[in-house]
């Protein structure tokens, strides 16, 4: 039973290991990142569509318009030359083509009012975008700091405080020994030292007489 529960625990470590190395708060940063920029290509991409159909609504009116004014002259010069029938069809396609004057300016007042709706929200997305790139330097740095930070709390619990300390006892007893020596080797060697200097200076009787004769010799020749 004691085996099992080991193995699970050893396999639950496991698990959250990888999930805090899928965690990378760097990492996850990088994804918004990418994220964001993906949603700013997207918006993009819809405005630029948007822009499109704008201008082509804007392109339509305004042929419309031309068309009116086409047919109102058209009406004027057959009512002008007196061909009621003309006229009658000229003003009929004005009437109809003023219907789809005004039915396409309201459609693009809704496509005006949706493209600034997209030109709001891709300067949203920019800003947050801005707003997330200067808060992920931020974020690195704070990162970095605090895995350095858990680096070195993590070295400093590893650390065998009393395997230092008992090897620094150790080293302090081998040099008081070494000291020891050397002190036993001068208590023995200053004996010998003396014995030496001892032998060096004795001078025996019969040179002492013989010195001594020497110089009495001396003195009376001298004389």
């Amino acid at each position: 039973m004691g085996i099992f529960k080991r193995l699970k625990t050893i396999a639950k470590a496991d698990i959250n290991s990888l999930l805090d190395g899928v965690e990378d708060p760097i990492a996850l940063l990088n994804e918004y990142s990418r994220e964001m920029e993906q949603e700013m290509a997207k918006a993009q991409r819809a405005l630029s569509r948007q822009i499109f159909v704008e201008n082509k609504q804007a392109a339509l009116i305004l042929e419309t318009k031309e068309l009116v004014d086409k047919r109102t002259r058209q009406a004027k010069l057959a009512i002008d030359q007196g061909d009621d029938s003309i006229a009658k069809l000229a003003v009929q396609e004005k009437l109809n083509q003023e219907k789809q004057l005004s039915f396409y300016e309201q459609q693009y007042d809704v496509i005006k009012g949706q493209t600034e709706t997209l030109r709001e929200k891709l300067a949203d997305l920019q800003e947050t975008y801005r707003e997330l790139q200067q808060r992920k330097i931020l974020l690195a740095s704070r990162a970095n700091v605090a895995q350095s930070m858990k680096q070195i709390q993590k070295a400093t619990v590893s650390f065998q405080t009393d395997n230092i300390l008992r090897g620094v006892a150790r080293a302090e007893d081998k040099i008081l020994m070494m000291e020891a020596e050397v002190q036993a080797g001068s208590q023995f060697a200053s004996p010998l030292l003396q014995h030496d200097a001892v032998l060096q200076n004795y001078v025996n009787e019969e040179d002492l007489h013989r010195e001594i004769e020497k110089l009495k010799n001396e003195k009376v020749t001298l004389s």
